[in-house]
């Protein structure tokens, strides 16, 4: 069983950049890839992004590439999304999630954290 506990959200001007926090429990966290999700109201959730166990795989859905970056510090048992260039688009519930195996752009993941609130204005 994994634990995950998101933070970092809040309110932000276009331009601005916040850092997205995951913390998860237990000890096998370095077995889990992560992912980073989100949903916008009135939308379904989409990816963000992915990165593999070890952290030297990534992946990005076009829309975050270049300004979005994953990482994980597996010591720390913690996912980052580091957010910048943000834009009105950006503003949704964001949600850190962990799957067994491989990185996945889609939602087949085990466990989802509640979620973080990030707005943008404009």
């Amino acid at each position: 069983q994994v634990q995950l506990v998101e933070s970092g959200g809040g309110l932000v001007q276009a331009g601005g950049s916040l850092r997205l926090s995951c913390a998860a429990s237990g000890r096998t966290f370095s077995s889990y890839a992560m992912g980073w999700f989100r949903q916008a109201p009135g939308k379904e959730r989409e990816f963000v992004a992915t990165i593999s166990r070890s952290g030297g795989t990534t992946y990005y859905v076009d829309s975050v590439k270049g300004r979005f970056t994953i990482s994980r510090d597996n010591a720390k048992n913690s996912v980052y999304l580091q957010m910048n260039s943000l834009t009105p688009e950006d503003t949704a519930v964001y949600y850190c999630a962990a799957r067994s195996g491989s990185i996945s752009a889609k939602p087949s993941y085990d466990y989802w954290g509640q979620g973080t609130q990030v707005t943008v204005s404009s």
